[in-house]
């Protein structure tokens, strides 16, 4: 059975607003939810390893269908540091 869901782990660069990472059209077409990894932990996410000290991480969760969008904004946002992708059944 093929992965229904993609989450993103977001590094947000140094100095940026992470609120700035997904335009408010993206979430809205993909009905994205953007996490931070407590926040994730508590709405049945498990397995996640803490967020390094030093910097803000973000994890998006968003259906499969929508992931190539989500994709690109993480490409071209400039309050993304560095991004990973994960297929979650």
């Amino acid at each position: 059975m093929a992965p229904m869901m993609v989450v993103f782990e977001v590094h947000v660069a140094p100095g940026s607003d992470p609120e700035s990472i997904l335009s408010a059209e993206a979430r809205r077409e993909t009905q994205a939810q953007v996490m931070t990894v407590d926040e994730a932990r508590k709405v049945g996410f498990a397995g996640l390893p803490d967020a390094p000290a030093d910097h803000e991480v973000r994890l998006i969760a968003v259906a499969k269908r929508d992931a190539a969008w989500i994709h690109r904004a993480m490409e071209t946002s400039e309050a993304v540091g560095q991004f990973r992708m994960f297929d979650v059944d």
